[in-house]
């Protein structure tokens, strides 16, 4: 007798500043799912919520391929709780403290995952420049509080450039993130799954020569980065490296998959924990689906095992 297929929501778009990385990675991902086994229908947050509504009690499982805010941030996650839909990746405790630079931050300090040193900026009471190069000497980092793929992102090398850059980032939060700059190699973590998680070979990111960071022109311009998995690492740090994409997961609450950024200091043998992303990005040459590929899954396989483990947490 033939299996009823799988009522499959594929939500991509939104109003985030990720919005076109967000449509690009769905394309791919509709047609990596396996028609024989899913009903797929596709909605646009930014124009369909009162169609999902409408059709919830027909779909028995959304995939979310949405990126920054009222998407990776724990709002719609929220949205299809109420609704009934389960939905793959981290809920929304686990959604809204990753998406949060700053309380992650503090979280992984306080699980005693090793961090860059900090200082919040927040526009109501402007750092004097000083203040931060004498707390945390130069270059700095300063990011958004809640901004994804590198976006309102500065490094600064120079005090004279900290206002500017601080004013970019309060574009778009009120409070800001200035850290230490590590120098290194920058390496990606996957981790999949629910209670038993995999740890995948982590991906190694080398900015193109024109790029002083993997900024959003970097990370979505074909060509311009070079990603190699497995990361040329020792296995002692690549082992330390997934076990802390391991710990930074479980710190923040997550579930069925995330992607935590790490800096390595060779020098000192030291990995640093940047920010871990609880929707990584989906095209098939994406960070993660490209760690999974590596660790023999296939990116129709990780979409299923994707949609499986979403089902699972709702069981």
């Amino acid at each position: 007798m033939a299996t009823s297929k799988l009522r499959v929501a594929l939500l991509a778009g939104g109003v985030s500043a990720e919005r076109e990385v967000s449509l690009k990675s769905a394309r791919q991902v509709y047609e990596a799912l396996d028609k024989d086994k899913y009903d797929i229908t596709r909605y646009d947050p930014r124009d369909d919520l009162p169609r999902l509504v409408q059709d919830a009690a027909r779909i028995d499982v959304a995939l979310i391929i949405l990126h920054g805010r009222l998407g990776e941030d724990g709002t719609i996650q929220g949205f299809l709780d109420s609704l009934g839909i389960p939905y793959q990746g981290s809920g929304v405790l686990g959604s809204a403290l990753a998406m949060n630079k700053i309380f992650s931050k503090r979280l992984y300090e306080q699980e005693g995952l090793p961090v860059a040193p900090y200082i919040i900026a927040d526009r109501t009471h402007p750092p004097a420049p000083k203040t931060v190069a004498q707390r945390l000497g130069l270059p700095v980092v300063v990011k958004p509080e809640h901004e994804g793929s590198s976006i309102g992102l500065s490094i600064v090398r120079d005090e004279s450039a900290l206002p500017g850059a601080l004013e970019k980032a309060w574009a778009y939060d009120r409070r800001c993130l200035v850290e230490k700059y590590i120098p290194g190699v920058e390496v990606t973590g996957g981790v999949l799954g629910n209670d038993e998680l995999q740890a995948l070979p982590l991906v190694e990111i080398v900015p193109g020569e024109q790029f002083e960071f993997f900024d959003y022109e970097a990370k979505y311009t074909p060509g311009a980065s070079r990603e190699i998995c497995p990361a040329r690492l020792s296995p002692e740090l690549t082992r330390k490296a997934q076990e802390l994409a391991v710990r930074a997961h479980q710190t923040l609450c997550c579930r069925g998959y995330s992607r935590t950024d790490m800096m390595v200091d060779l020098a000192e043998e030291k990995i640093y924990v940047l920010e871990t992303n609880t929707i990584p990005g989906m095209t098939e040459t994406s960070l993660f689906p490209q760690a999974a590929a590596a660790a023999g899954i296939s990116f129709p396989q990780l979409l299923d095992r994707l949609i499986a483990l979403a089902l699972e947490d709702r069981r």
